[in-house]
């Protein structure tokens, strides 16, 4: 009886006990595992830890009571379009107003040629989604957004870092890079790059270097995904010129309003040449048959209504304000071994620790001092980044940062003397790329 359910009625049991569709999976499945430090981060969400590891944006500093009010007028007055299916593109009125956005960075774009996405990382995967084929080579600085590099190990990509400095991107090692990949055979689809106020580096690619990397590209037939979620939020002068501005058959834009608005809306956009765009709207038809009118409705309601430009100038007081009260504390009460970037905009600073000391290691440490940030190594597919961190600015409030910092820099000082007491500090292997999840991104 037992084997004739088995045969007629039951699944067959393979694999393990814990997972019994273990070996059912896709190969691309198997690097799909959560990251080693989210167990901390439980622990680090608690309100007397001061996290320096989300990349979550202030959005306290919304007038709440506005978006509440334009949520309600949407549903009441046009329900029947917002709580309905929608197109496949994105909202055409949307799809308008994302050109405007976009004009600010010098990009003249027709509303034709943007597609609207879930998130500026939907973008992204449908980008690799229509791209990549296992083995194929994606080229992306070193350090880069974890949430780019998982994508990326979700297709089995190769992932080629670039190196970079304080300027960003190193235009000598792109071009070294492409040459050397394409003398060995190697596949090239894109570089994946984030320009201006890098995540996790802090750094911005120069005026002078940006005509580099296009030309370097361009030369190379090299297809540019310029990811800049964080563009408008500069801290000093205008913003700066995209990528896309001067070569809009060479970059794909990518862009989201989680940074600007907020990012429970979950809208974002790419902007891409005609053939591509097409190739999009299928993936995404393919992947959510069409995105949420209400979203996408209230976004452009409050585009249309409220004086958004004047809330990210509001943004961008308050992180200058945060940013500034990162780098003084550092400045004041890190060993002198410790090196940090100094952004000019976005939400984070890259921090690179001295020698023999493991930044992976030492935060279960900083965790049980009430300090939480994200470790290098989950910015590199490489197993670079152990003594690097990322101490993210943009969430607590200045005096919650000065705090988090001292209390960091008294951990740091304890690695340092154990280090200079035994010959090294907390040491720990790194087992292969860490995924944080959105909260840390």
């Amino acid at each position: 009886m037992t084997e004739e359910l088995n045969h007629g009625q039951t699944p067959a049991i393979h694999g393990s006990r814990i997972d019994a569709y273990v070996d059912r999976y896709a190969a691309r499945a198997t690097g799909m595992v959560a990251s080693e430090i989210r167990a901390l981060f439980a622990v680090a969400s608690r309100p007397e830890v001061v996290s320096l590891a989300g990349g979550m944006p202030y959005v306290t500093a919304l007038p709440l009571d506005m978006v509440g009010e334009l949520v309600s007028d949407l549903v009441t007055r046009r329900g029947p379009v917002a709580l309905q299916y929608g197109s496949g593109q994105g909202d055409p009125h949307l799809r308008e107003q994302i050109c405007e956005v976009m004009r600010l960075e010098g990009i003249n774009a027709g509303a034709d040629d943007v597609v609207v996405t879930v998130g500026s990382q939907q973008a992204l995967d449908l980008i690799t989604r229509i791209f990549i084929d296992p083995g194929d080579v994606v080229l992306a600085e070193g350090p880069s957004y974890v949430g780019a590099l998982g994508t990326f190990a979700a297709y089995e990509a190769k992932v080629v870092h670039i190196a970079m400095d304080d300027q960003g991107i190193v235009p000598e090692s792109l071009a070294q890079t492409i040459y050397a990949l394409e003398t060995a055979g190697a596949p090239i689809k894109f570089l994946y790059t984030i320009p201006t106020f890098h995540n996790p580096g802090g750094v911005t690619l120069n005026v002078a270097r940006r005509q580099q990397v296009l030309d370097i590209c361009q030369r190379a037939g090299v297809l540019i995904v310029e990811d800049n979620p964080y563009g408008l939020l500069g801290f000093d002068g205008e913003p700066m010129r995209a990528l896309r501005a001067d070569n809009p058959d060479g970059v794909v834009y990518l862009g989201s309003f989680s940074k600007t608005l907020a990012p429970g809306f979950r809208v974002g956009w790419a902007l891409a040449p005609h053939a591509i765009r097409d190739k999009l709207v299928l993936a995404m038809e393919s992947a959510v048959l069409s995105h949420s009118s209400f979203t996408q409705l209230a976004v452009g309601q409050y585009l249309a209504t409220q004086p958004w430009r004047e809330q990210i100038k509001s943004f961008r007081e308050l992180y200058r304000e945060r940013r500034d009260a990162l780098l003084d504390a550092l400045e004041v009460l890190m060993p002198p071994e410790v090196t940090w970037t100094r952004p000019a905009g976005g939400f984070f600073v890259w921090a690179s620790l001295p020698e023999g000391l493991d930044s992976k290691a030492i935060l279960p440490r900083a965790v049980a001092e009430r300090v939480a940030f994200v470790p290098g190594t989950g910015f590199f597919t490489d197993g670079s980044g152990a003594r690097n961190m990322r101490l993210s600015y943009c969430y607590p409030e200045p005096d919650r940062i000065r705090e988090g910092v001292r209390r960091l820099a008294g951990v740091i000082e304890q690695e340092i003397q154990l280090r200079d007491t035994f010959g090294t500090g907390s040491t720990r292997g790194h087992a292969g790329v860490d995924t944080p999840g959105p909260d840390l991104a």
